[in-house]
């Protein structure tokens, strides 16, 4: 089975993370009030962790002081009961009191010591309470009904409120994304239909519209994601760190902190491991994924193709073997993003239990351990983020090289900025020694061509296929420019002339006439937005299409099909030319508009172009000679150079290569 490729575009080039992800500030900064709320917001909701932190040690230490008083007290009941015989009772009375001493002392310590390490604003709670007349501790030290009611109220307040935050952080930032694929996408849309018809001629329609469409959704998880991510984790992160290095300088734990402080970087190593690999596949995964947009859209394009010769399953085994090749990168990079979680778990894991392990060995009480646990343990959610963050950076450049790739190509012609505006034909039109060259090619398409089109004068060109004739008038129309020589408009040159005024002044009818997948009346209307319906049905009319429209029921409103496909050829070749009636140019371009058609059709459109052409300087492309028999100058092209000119008459009689195509015309 032969192997499938991408064909990477002639334009296509790499791009750094720095030059990708600073472009994306370009049309985020649009939306930079909401996306600065939505930071603001992730860097609040980590702030809101220190409240749970500082409940940890208070609470542990409520359950170890009351297990040592339980302990204490059954320790001195026991020993009350056992009285051992002495001459001195007196004396063991009094060792009595004193151990009795001794113990209320270190209780009193220790109730010192428990209370110095309770929050700051604890303290000013209690002294809220008492004014209030509660107790938040009850007589044996433990929580009072009052401080678990506090609790009950103030955990969950601060749980809504950082829900709400969380809320307000991913909702701004996903509405910045959403706005800035838009714009970008626009941006795309507008870029690729300034660039020239070369740019058509050599790119992968399919893949340019996965660009278009698929690959600036990145930029939104970027903003909704990524950036999301970088408000939230890497705060939590410091929140966390942050509570760990107070608690140790604070309780002197720095060993303990330092043992943290190694292990911790241990995290970020698996997901520095795969970043490449996960890059290379996932630009590999993106590129073959056009493939698939591109093949569908040759196959529905070309269905008439298809079903004509009848070649549906060869295009399903096709379309069957790209799937499989876009298949097999999506699974390597899916293996290559899994692989990250995993990971940093597995690393996780064995970190924590080497710090279990040295906690026993040097004796740590639970009390002290656990609340520098417990940020650990939540900060283990942002870490796992943070990892899976490199992932989507390196999916979201492989699509940003892509987009970016588009938007730095400039093949668009070129723009006088200090133009004057020629909303008007007088004279001529004129080429002046031009010569073209496509930029695939190893030869002229045109060659060293000069002649003039007067003022309401027809001229045509002749030639065989591959002579330039079609290349001549996408010259006229501006299509693209001359490598050498001039086009002219009354003197000026088309390259000092604004485009949309020459577009205004050119109109054309094409052998593949193309319309949009709209209503009959949209596309006569197309062009002129302006036109009202009584001078759509005009055009219609000059142009010989109004009694077949009226003939359907839908009439103006019938839909005409992807393409015009639910016309016949005739049919669209006239709505085509009630388009142009519509348009009103004075310059027509007609490139070979009754070849592909019947003869009844044929002289039901030319009716129509005669009428067309009336009052218009005409810059017609034949196939079938005996349509331009009547023109005013014929231009016969051999390999891209004008070989014979003149009239119908005078290029017949001279026996040349005009004669040699009539007499073949006139044979068939």
């Amino acid at each position: 089975m032969a192997k499938v490729e991408y064909r990477k575009e002639f334009f296509d080039r790499d791009y750094t993370v720095r030059e990708a992800y600073a472009r994306v500030w370009r049309y985020a900064r649009r939306y930079r009030a909401r996306l600065a709320l939505g930071v603001v917001c992730g860097m609040l909701t980590a702030g809101t962790l220190v409240p749970f932190f500082q409940i940890v040690q208070p609470a542990l230490q409520h359950v170890e002081s009351h297990d040592e008083r339980v302990e204490l007290a059954a320790n001195g009941g026991e020993k009350g009961a056992v009285v051992e015989p002495t001459a001195g009772g007196v004396a063991a009375d009094s060792k009595d009191a004193a151990r009795h001493a001794s113990g209320k002392g270190n209780a009193i310590e220790r109730e010192i010591a428990r209370r110095s390490k309770l929050p700051g604003w604890y303290p000013k709670v209690e002294r809220l309470a008492a004014k209030l007349g509660f107790r938040l501790e009850n007589e044996r030290g433990g929580m009072g009904g009052a401080l678990v009611l506090m609790v009950c109220v103030i955990v969950p307040i601060v749980a809504f409120a950082r829900l709400a935050l969380m809320f307000l952080n991913r909702y701004c930032l996903s509405w910045a994304g959403a706005h800035a694929v838009a714009d970008l996408r626009q941006d795309m849309l507008e870029h690729v239909q300034r660039q020239n018809m070369q740019f058509f001629g050599r790119v992968d329609m399919g893949q340019l519209l996965s660009r278009i469409f698929g690959d600036p959704h990145q930029i939104q998880i970027i903003l909704s994601t990524i950036v999301s991510e970088l408000a939230l984790a890497p705060f939590e992160i410091v929140v966390a760190i942050g509570f760990i290095v107070w608690f140790a300088v604070s309780h002197h734990m720095l060993a303990t902190m330092s043992l943290i402080a190694i292990g911790f970087p241990l995290f970020v190593l698996p997901v520095q491991m795969l970043g490449r690999a996960i890059r290379r596949w996932a630009r590999k995964s993106l590129e073959r994924g056009s493939m698939i947009g591109a093949k569908i859209h040759e196959i529905l394009t070309c269905i008439r193709v298809v079903k004509s010769y009848h070649t549906e399953e060869f295009e399903n085994a096709q379309f069957a073997k790209t799937n499989r090749y876009l298949l097999k990168s999506t699974m390597r990079a899916l293996r290559m993003g899994l692989m990250v979680g995993p990971t940093v778990e597995t690393v996780g894991i064995i970190l924590i239990c080497a710090f279990m392990v040295w906690c026993f060995i040097v004796d740590v009480k639970v009390s002290d351990v656990v609340p520098m646990l417990a940020p650990l343990l939540v900060i283990y959610k942002p870490v796992k983020q943070m990892s899976k963050l490199q992932v989507q950076i390196e999916n979201s450049l492989a699509a940003l090289s892509r987009v970016y790739s588009v938007l730095d190509l400039h093949m668009e012609l070129p723009e006088n900025p200090s133009a004057a505006p020629k909303t008007d034909f007088v004279d001529r039109i004129s080429f002046r020694d031009v010569s073209f060259r496509y930029d695939t090619s190893e030869r002229d398409a045109v060659s060293h061509a000069t002649f003039d089109v007067p003022r309401g004068r027809m001229v045509a060109v002749v030639g065989g296929t591959g002579s330039g004739k079609s290349t001549l008038s996408g010259l006229l129309a501006r299509f693209f420019d001359p490598r050498e020589g001039t086009v002219s408009l009354d003197g000026i040159d088309l390259r000092d002339m604004r485009i949309r005024d020459l577009r205004r002044l050119v109109g054309a009818v094409m052998q593949e006439t193309l319309l949009f997948n709209d209503t009959i009346e949209a596309n006569i209307r197309y062009g002129s937005p302006d036109a009202t319906h009584e001078q759509v049905v005009a055009a219609a009319r000059m142009a010989n299409a109004h009694d077949f429209i009226m003939a359907h029921p839908e009439g103006y409103s019938r839909i005409v099909g992807e393409k015009g496909f639910a016309l016949s050829g005739g049919e669209r070749q006239r709505i085509a030319i009630a388009r142009a009636i519509l348009r009103n140019p004075p310059i027509l371009i007609l490139d070979e508009a009754t070849s592909a058609l019947d003869t009844v059709t044929e002289r039901l459109v030319q009716d129509a172009l005669d009428r067309l052409m009336e009052n218009r300087t005409t810059f017609a492309i034949a196939h079938r000679l005996s349509t331009i028999r009547h023109a005013d100058l014929i231009l016969v092209m051999q390999d891209g150079a004008i070989v014979e000119r003149g009239t119908h008459d005078e290029l017949f009689a001279a026996g040349g290569v005009y004669r040699k195509l009539c007499d073949m015309q006139h044979q068939t």
